[in-house]
Formats: structure tokens, sequence, C-alpha cells
């Protein structure tokens, strides 16, 4: 198959954007099929094998220039004033000028590709693609719904308008949504969320778990650092839980030896920055990020234990990559969580989302016993095996694209029929 995988944006090192357009797209390729991806920047890293097609945005959440006001020169048409007038109205216009220029580009170029496979974007550029009878797949890690939901109830006063008006774009997600005939998601708990939040038929939509690079992500030949706790944050914002987790790192330093890595590039002067302050344990919490999959893996495995302290979750790869490497889980029981983590004591000890003293005494009890780390490192790393490999997600997608083209075709006879 000719395949034209989309993403609007693509962070290759954090965040399950660009970990999974990278992965899904080399498991296809190494199907035999042709992938193509098509992405906004952050642009991914890709294997060879891959193409990429950039589709640039005006870029105007640079890290380096966040919020931006860009050259009149750079405008180059009426997308790119949708974009910026969008954003000077305190909205995010990524996910519908990303969408608008794919269907441009997808348009002038239909008869290079067999399907569209569209990474959580959701924009209206879809619908224009759908009429012009292309084949179209489209996958939904958890609506964005919740994100909002969450971060509403984190905002006070004036900032929760501003919430509100960034996150506009997710009625248009939904409504996109309920026009697509097939969606992918990752569990069964995004498969509820995304049928109550965005009114979508079950039968719209088909479970495919994420997967995980078992050779790279796998047991350390060397010995733990003790007191080392790990934990992964994509995003500087409260639904992954980090203040949650800082307040229970305080907690432990006052009772033993204990060092936190954070995988993450905190908002300087944001929340993380502020709260580690105020807790006055920056001499025990360090953050890093941009880390490849290998330096990620040997971190992984140099912890005692790991952390996933959000409060909500579609999938949780960092929950894979930590069993993937045997190391002892603490998480929130929250999501998708215990869906991929199993129950409570098989592979991780789940603790209640936000709940900073229940967090503290697990991840104190699981310091603590150097028998129950082992214990839960082993069922991890086998539970891994036994269920999450990038090979079994490519095959099965492959099975919705060949579903998708079937669609189509019997649309377009339909069609030439009337």
């Amino acid at each position: 198959m000719r395949i034209a995988l989309l993403s609007y944006r693509s962070k290759p090192h954090c965040g399950g954007q660009g970990v999974y357009v990278r992965h899904l797209s080399r498991g296809l390729a190494e199907l035999g099929h042709h992938v193509e991806v098509l992405s906004g920047q952050p642009y991914p890293e890709l294997d060879p094998g891959v193409d990429l097609t950039r589709l640039p945005s005006l870029d105007l959440y640079n890290d380096a220039d966040p919020f931006r006001t860009p050259n009149w020169r750079e405008l180059r048409d009426g997308v790119d004033l949708l974009e910026v007038g969008t954003m000077w109205t305190a909205g995010f216009p990524e996910p519908l000028t990303f969408s608008l220029r794919a269907a441009r580009l997808l348009r002038a170029r239909a008869h290079e590709f067999d399907v569209v496979h569209d990474n959580q974007c959701l924009g209206y550029g879809l619908l224009q693609l759908q009429r012009a009878g292309f084949p179209l797949v489209a996958t939904v890690h958890h609506p964005i719904t919740h994100d909002r939901r969450v971060e509403l109830a984190a905002a006070r006063g004036w900032r929760r308008i501003g919430v509100r008006r960034w996150y506009g774009f997710a009625r248009m997600q939904a409504r996109v949504a309920r026009r697509l005939p097939r969606l992918l998601t990752v569990s069964r708990s995004s498969a509820d969320d995304i049928s109550r939040d965005f009114g979508v038929g079950h039968d719209q939509l088909r479970v495919v778990p994420l997967g995980v690079d078992a050779e790279v992500f796998r047991p350390p030949a060397e010995p733990r650092v003790p007191g080392r706790i790990v934990a992964m944050a994509s995003a500087d914002t409260p639904m992954k839980g980090v203040g949650t987790l800082l307040e229970a790192v305080a907690k432990l330093r006052t009772e033993r030896a204990v060092e936190l890595v954070l995988v993450a590039k905190p908002t300087p002067g944001g929340p993380t920055e502020q709260l580690i302050d105020e807790l006055a344990i920056g001499d025990v919490v360090r953050t890093v990020h941009g880390l490849s999959d290998a330096d990620l893996a040997a971190l992984l495995g140099s912890a005692e234990a790991a952390c996933v302290p959000s409060l909500y979750e579609g999938f949780s790869l960092p929950t894979v990559e930590a069993m993937a490497c045997a190391t002892p889980l603490v998480a929130s029981r929250a999501g998708a969580i215990p869906e991929v983590a199993g129950a409570d004591g098989e592979c991780a000890d789940l603790v209640p989302p936000g709940d900073a003293e229940a967090l503290a005494r697990a991840l104190g009890g699981l310091l603590d016993s150097p028998e129950r780390r082992q214990r839960l490192g082993e069922a991890g790393r086998r539970r891994v095996l036994a269920r999450y490999s990038w090979k079994s997600v490519a095959a099965a997608t492959v099975d919705c694209y060949a579903e998708a083209i079937e669609r189509a075709g019997r649309a377009r006879k339909g069609v030439a029929r009337c």
C-alpha cells in the first residue's frame, strides 16, 4: 500500500505523537508498504525507508520563541492568515491549519496514495479529503476534551476563559470524528471516552494498543542506582500529575536518600519549576530531555522504581517502556493505566490519582523491598513481550487500511451507478 501518514506536530523524543509516528511508520515499512509522513513542526525523526514531507506552519509555538508574531512577509496565503489570527485571539490553530495544508497537497497528488491515516489532528481538511473519495483512517489517542476538563479544574478566574478559548478546536475534532467511518484508538478506556465525549458510535472504533521496541527497552546489565526514581512528562500541565509526584518526593526525602530524574522540559518559571523551589527539593530532582530511545532505556534501567503519576492517560507509553526495562512501577489508577499495566500488584502498584500521601507510601514501600521490586519488574517485562510490539500494531493497522480502501471503493461504485 501507498500510505500518507499525517501528524500535525511530531516531537521526536517526548510526546506520544512523535513516538507513534516513528514506530508505526517503521513497522509499516518493514511489512513492505510505502509510507510518506506529512508533518508540521516540530518534525519527527524517521527510520530509513520512510519518507518525510514537511508541511511548515508559521511555527508560532517554537520552544525558543513561543507565541511569536511573524513578519508579514512570512504570510503566504489565507491559511497562514487563519493561523496567526487564531493565535492572536488565544486559540490553538494547528490541527485545523495543518489539515487544510495536508488536504491541499494530497488532492494535488491523489494518484500517489492508496490510503490516508490521520494521527490525532481531526481537522476539517479531512472532510475535504473524504468528499474527494480518499480512503481515510484516523487515530485518536484520547479525546482532547479530557485535557480541557483537567485544565479548567486547575484554572482560576480569567484563566478559565483562556483555557476554553485555547481548546476551542475540540468542537471541530468531535464533529470530524463523527463523520469518519473508522477511528483507531489505543485502549478500551480511550474508546469509551471518545464515544462519550465525541458522540462516536462504538462500531466506528477499533482498539489497537501501542507497542515498544523490547530489544531497545530491556532489563539493564548494570546495577540500578539506589533510591533513584524516574518519571516522564510530555507536557508541563496538571494532567501529567508532576505536582503530585514532587510532593511525594518531598515527603520521601525526609525519610531516606532519594533522587528523582524527571524526563521533561519544564516551562521556564512554570508550575514544575515553581513547585520544586517551594518544596526545596532542587537538590534531589533533576530534569533531562531530548534523550534517544537508547538513552531513555538506559535511564529507566538505572532506576529502582519508575513512576507514572498522571491524572489521566489514554494509553501511557511510559508505563510500557518502564515495564519493558523490568523497572518496577508505581502508577496512578487513572484512565487506561490499569488496562495497560494489569491489576494492582500484578506488574505495578496502583494508587489514587492526585494523592501525594498514597504515592509516597507506595514508592517508599517499593524502595524498601528488593524482592517486590524484582517480582514486579519481571512480571512487567513478561507482560510487554506477550502484548505490546510495534510489529503487531502495524499489522492490525494495515487491516484497518484494507477495510477503508474497500469501503471507499464501494462508495465510488455506488456513485457511479447513480
